[in-house]
Protein backbone atom coordinates (compact mmCIF):
# COMPACT_ATOMS: atom_id res chain seq x y z
CA UNK A 1 0.00 0.00 0.00
CA UNK A 2 1.41 3.52 -0.69
CA UNK A 3 2.00 5.73 2.11
CA UNK A 4 -1.17 7.72 1.32
CA UNK A 5 -3.36 4.79 1.89
CA UNK A 6 -6.62 5.16 4.45
CA UNK A 7 -8.64 2.16 5.11
CA UNK A 8 -12.43 2.81 6.35
CA UNK A 9 -13.72 -0.09 8.39
CA UNK A 10 -17.30 -0.22 8.32
CA UNK A 11 -19.23 -2.97 10.59
CA UNK A 12 -23.04 -3.20 10.11
CA UNK A 13 -25.15 -6.09 9.94
CA UNK A 14 -27.19 -4.63 7.84
CA UNK A 15 -26.39 -5.15 4.14
CA UNK A 16 -27.97 -1.84 2.55
CA UNK A 17 -26.06 0.26 5.12
CA UNK A 18 -22.99 -1.84 4.31
CA UNK A 19 -23.07 -1.23 0.62
CA UNK A 20 -24.13 2.14 0.69
CA UNK A 21 -21.79 3.72 3.36
CA UNK A 22 -19.08 1.91 1.21
CA UNK A 23 -20.48 3.85 -1.77
CA UNK A 24 -20.43 6.96 -0.34
CA UNK A 25 -16.95 7.09 0.96
CA UNK A 26 -15.50 5.46 -2.20
CA UNK A 27 -16.95 8.53 -3.66
CA UNK A 28 -14.20 10.68 -2.36
CA UNK A 29 -11.56 8.41 -3.10
CA UNK A 30 -11.46 6.19 0.86
CA UNK A 31 -10.60 2.80 0.46
CA UNK A 32 -13.32 0.76 2.46
CA UNK A 33 -13.38 -3.10 3.72
CA UNK A 34 -16.94 -3.78 5.67
CA UNK A 35 -17.86 -6.50 7.69
CA UNK A 36 -21.00 -7.60 9.24
CA UNK A 37 -20.40 -8.64 12.60
CA UNK A 38 -17.41 -7.65 15.21
CA UNK A 39 -15.58 -11.38 15.52
CA UNK A 40 -15.34 -10.66 11.57
CA UNK A 41 -13.76 -7.57 12.07
CA UNK A 42 -11.54 -8.86 14.75
CA UNK A 43 -10.46 -11.67 12.60
CA UNK A 44 -9.47 -9.59 10.05
CA UNK A 45 -5.49 -8.76 8.80
CA UNK A 46 -5.12 -4.73 9.29
CA UNK A 47 -1.96 -3.18 7.59
CA UNK A 48 -0.79 0.04 9.54
CA UNK A 49 -2.15 2.55 7.97
CA UNK A 50 -4.11 5.49 8.89
CA UNK A 51 -8.14 4.31 9.44
CA UNK A 52 -10.93 4.48 11.12
CA UNK A 53 -13.93 2.73 12.11
CA UNK A 54 -17.57 3.05 11.44
CA UNK A 55 -19.27 0.85 13.62
CA UNK A 56 -22.86 -0.05 14.37
CA UNK A 57 -23.85 0.25 17.90
CA UNK A 58 -26.19 -3.01 17.85
CA UNK A 59 -24.72 -5.87 16.29
CA UNK A 60 -25.24 -9.96 16.49
CA UNK A 61 -22.85 -11.16 19.05
CA UNK A 62 -20.39 -8.73 20.13
CA UNK A 63 -22.17 -5.37 20.38
CA UNK A 64 -20.71 -2.25 19.14
CA UNK A 65 -19.68 -0.57 22.40
CA UNK A 66 -18.75 -4.01 23.38
CA UNK A 67 -15.87 -4.23 20.72
CA UNK A 68 -14.77 -0.58 21.25
CA UNK A 69 -13.94 -1.81 24.89
CA UNK A 70 -11.96 -5.32 23.58
CA UNK A 71 -10.16 -2.91 21.09
CA UNK A 72 -9.09 -0.15 24.13
CA UNK A 73 -7.99 -3.37 26.52
CA UNK A 74 -6.13 -5.21 23.64
CA UNK A 75 -4.45 -1.45 23.38
CA UNK A 76 -5.66 -1.29 19.82
CA UNK A 77 -6.17 2.13 18.65
CA UNK A 78 -8.51 3.26 15.70
CA UNK A 79 -10.81 6.10 16.46
CA UNK A 80 -14.66 5.15 15.89
CA UNK A 81 -17.39 6.72 14.46
CA UNK A 82 -20.35 5.14 15.84
CA UNK A 83 -23.96 4.71 13.90
CA UNK A 84 -27.14 3.71 15.11
CA UNK A 85 -31.16 3.39 14.51
CA UNK A 86 -31.95 3.59 18.32
CA UNK A 87 -29.58 5.10 20.17
CA UNK A 88 -29.81 6.99 23.76
CA UNK A 89 -28.05 9.46 25.87
CA UNK A 90 -26.44 6.59 28.11
CA UNK A 91 -25.34 5.24 25.33
CA UNK A 92 -23.68 8.23 22.94
CA UNK A 93 -22.33 9.33 26.32
CA UNK A 94 -20.60 5.62 27.20
CA UNK A 95 -18.95 5.69 23.65
CA UNK A 96 -18.08 9.10 23.61
CA UNK A 97 -16.17 8.12 27.02
CA UNK A 98 -14.61 5.01 25.47
CA UNK A 99 -13.23 7.96 22.76
CA UNK A 100 -15.19 7.66 19.89
CA UNK A 101 -14.88 10.54 17.88
CA UNK A 102 -18.55 10.73 16.69
CA UNK A 103 -21.87 9.20 17.83
CA UNK A 104 -24.81 9.53 14.91
CA UNK A 105 -28.08 8.34 15.02
CA UNK A 106 -29.53 7.32 12.16
CA UNK A 107 -30.73 9.10 9.57
CA UNK A 108 -28.12 11.33 9.54
CA UNK A 109 -26.45 13.47 6.26
CA UNK A 110 -23.68 11.82 4.08
CA UNK A 111 -21.84 15.12 5.08
CA UNK A 112 -22.09 14.04 8.92
CA UNK A 113 -20.49 10.89 8.15
CA UNK A 114 -17.80 12.06 5.60
CA UNK A 115 -16.86 14.83 8.67
CA UNK A 116 -16.62 12.58 10.97
CA UNK A 117 -14.64 9.82 9.14
CA UNK A 118 -12.12 12.88 7.69
CA UNK A 119 -11.91 13.65 11.41
CA UNK A 120 -10.92 10.77 12.71
CA UNK A 121 -8.63 9.70 9.45
CA UNK A 122 -6.66 12.92 10.57
CA UNK A 123 -6.46 12.04 14.25
CA UNK A 124 -5.61 8.40 13.67
CA UNK A 125 -2.63 9.89 11.48
CA UNK A 126 -1.09 12.63 13.91
CA UNK A 127 -1.56 9.38 16.67
CA UNK A 128 0.32 7.34 14.46
CA UNK A 129 3.21 10.02 13.84
CA UNK A 130 3.40 10.26 17.54
CA UNK A 131 3.77 6.47 18.16
CA UNK A 132 6.38 5.96 15.27
CA UNK A 133 8.36 9.30 17.39
CA UNK A 134 8.36 7.47 20.41
CA UNK A 135 9.34 4.51 18.90
CA UNK A 136 12.43 6.32 17.47
CA UNK A 137 12.67 7.30 20.72
CA UNK A 138 12.83 4.36 22.52
CA UNK A 139 15.37 2.84 19.80
CA UNK A 140 18.10 5.27 20.52
CA UNK A 141 17.25 4.96 24.41
CA UNK A 142 18.07 0.70 23.58
CA UNK A 143 21.39 1.67 22.39
CA UNK A 144 22.55 3.85 25.12
CA UNK A 145 24.96 1.37 27.85
CA UNK A 146 23.76 1.01 31.25
CA UNK A 147 26.54 3.87 32.56
CA UNK A 148 24.92 5.77 30.06
CA UNK A 149 21.50 5.70 31.12
CA UNK A 150 22.52 6.10 34.30
CA UNK A 151 24.28 9.69 33.55
CA UNK A 152 21.65 10.39 31.45
CA UNK A 153 19.02 10.28 33.56
CA UNK A 154 20.90 12.17 36.11
CA UNK A 155 21.76 14.93 33.56
CA UNK A 156 18.16 15.41 32.41
CA UNK A 157 17.35 15.59 36.31
CA UNK A 158 19.51 18.63 36.49
CA UNK A 159 22.57 17.23 38.03
CA UNK A 160 26.08 19.00 37.62
CA UNK A 161 29.00 16.97 35.72
CA UNK A 162 30.51 16.91 39.19
CA UNK A 163 27.35 15.52 40.98
CA UNK A 164 27.12 12.88 38.65
CA UNK A 165 30.53 11.99 39.25
CA UNK A 166 29.97 11.70 42.86
CA UNK A 167 27.01 9.77 43.00
CA UNK A 168 28.52 7.61 40.33
CA UNK A 169 32.02 7.40 41.75
CA UNK A 170 33.83 8.47 38.80
CA UNK A 171 35.86 10.96 37.70
CA UNK A 172 34.17 14.02 36.38
CA UNK A 173 35.96 13.78 32.52
CA UNK A 174 34.41 10.30 32.67
CA UNK A 175 31.05 11.65 32.88
CA UNK A 176 31.84 14.65 30.10
CA UNK A 177 32.28 11.34 28.10
CA UNK A 178 29.53 9.29 28.89
CA UNK A 179 27.56 12.55 28.23
CA UNK A 180 28.71 13.08 24.97
CA UNK A 181 27.62 9.96 23.84
CA UNK A 182 24.53 10.33 25.47
CA UNK A 183 24.21 13.36 23.58
CA UNK A 184 24.93 11.65 20.21
CA UNK A 185 23.23 8.39 20.40
CA UNK A 186 20.01 10.25 21.32
CA UNK A 187 20.45 13.33 18.53
CA UNK A 188 20.02 15.78 20.24
CA UNK A 189 22.21 19.13 21.18
CA UNK A 190 20.93 20.91 23.77
CA UNK A 191 19.97 19.77 27.58
CA UNK A 192 16.58 21.02 26.40
CA UNK A 193 16.11 18.38 23.36
CA UNK A 194 17.46 15.72 25.78
CA UNK A 195 14.83 16.37 28.65
CA UNK A 196 12.14 16.56 26.06
CA UNK A 197 12.77 12.75 24.85
CA UNK A 198 13.24 11.97 28.24
CA UNK A 199 9.76 12.65 28.81
CA UNK A 200 8.50 10.77 25.37
CA UNK A 201 9.79 7.38 26.76
CA UNK A 202 7.06 5.06 27.93
CA UNK A 203 7.43 5.35 31.00
CA UNK A 204 9.42 8.76 30.95
CA UNK A 205 12.50 9.22 32.86
CA UNK A 206 11.59 11.64 35.25
CA UNK A 207 13.50 13.96 37.77
CA UNK A 208 11.54 11.69 40.89
CA UNK A 209 13.30 8.34 39.70
CA UNK A 210 16.99 9.31 40.26
CA UNK A 211 18.35 9.25 44.18
CA UNK A 212 19.58 12.31 45.64
CA UNK A 213 23.09 12.10 46.72
CA UNK A 214 23.76 11.06 50.55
Amino acid sequence: MGEDTTIVYVVDDDAGVRNATRSLLASIGLEVQTFESASEFLASKRPEVPACLVLDVRLPGLSGLDLQRQLGQSGVSIPIVFITACGDIPMSVQAMKGGAVEFLTKPFRDQQLLDAVQQAITRDRVEGMRRAEVAGVRQRYASLTPREREVMARVVAGRLNKQIAFELGMAEITVKVHRAQVMQKMRVDTLAALVQLAERLQPPIAPSQVPHAG
